[in-house]
């Protein structure tokens, strides 16, 4: 009898549907692609567009240019390394803003948190579940639910063993989410300090070549 009771628990959680955890948060993973497709639109748009003959006397590259993307042209390699970091900067800044926008959800706050307790309240957590799918505080409460719902049919944890289980649930869900609303930040200030030493550099180039 103690053997079959003891098997009770475990088969009634093996009923309890496996939901992996979510994040609302979308985004470009890996900007190092991001990095190179800018540096190629860079080199094309420095080769092709600036230095078109069009824009020089006799429609010589090597002649003097005759207009202003001429005149960047011959600024030689800096231009298109400058270029591929303002490109990148622009590109992940948007991404960034696209994501957080994401991630702030659609519809008020208050009115979401409040349908989620009155769901509670009933006991319809599958209801609850399926208001959770935009934003990051739905994406925290939506983990939360499926820890909740594990709970819920756990037989064999106490009280305070299941309130610390779903407390340590939140904090597991929230630092989800912070990795990535700040993904790609870190890269957008690295390449805005750099885009201005690399021009310090092109303006000593400069003036060593006027010289």
């Amino acid at each position: 009898m103690e053997s079959q009771n003891s098997k009770a628990p475990s088969s009634v959680a093996a009923k309890v549907k496996k939901e992996e955890k979510i994040s609302n948060v979308r985004g470009i993973r890996n900007a190092f692609f991001v990095i190179i497709a800018c540096a190629v639109a860079a080199v094309c748009i420095f080769l092709f567009g600036m230095g078109a003959p069009g824009n020089f006397e006799g429609n010589d590259p090597a002649g003097h240019p005759i207009n202003l993307a001429g005149t960047v042209y011959k600024g030689g390699f800096i231009v298109p390394i400058l270029m591929t970091l303002f490109l990148t900067v622009i590109v992940l800044s948007i991404e960034r803003w696209i994501a957080i926008s994401s991630a702030s959800g659609k519809g008020n706050t208050t009115k979401f948190v409040a349908d989620i307790k009155a769901d509670l309240a009933k006991n319809n957590i599958d209801a609850a579940m399926q208001r959770c799918r935009q934003g990051s505080v739905a994406s925290v409460v939506y983990n939360t639910l499926v820890k909740y719902k594990e709970m819920d049919a756990n037989t064999v944890l106490s009280k305070e063993q299941k309130l610390t289980t779903l407390r340590n649930e939140v904090e597991e869900a929230t630092a989800l989410e912070m990795p990535a609303l700040s993904q790609n930040l870190p890269i957008v200030a690295t390449l805005t300090t750099l885009g201005t030493l690399v021009g310090l550099l092109g303006t000593v180039m400069g003036m060593i070549k006027s010289f």
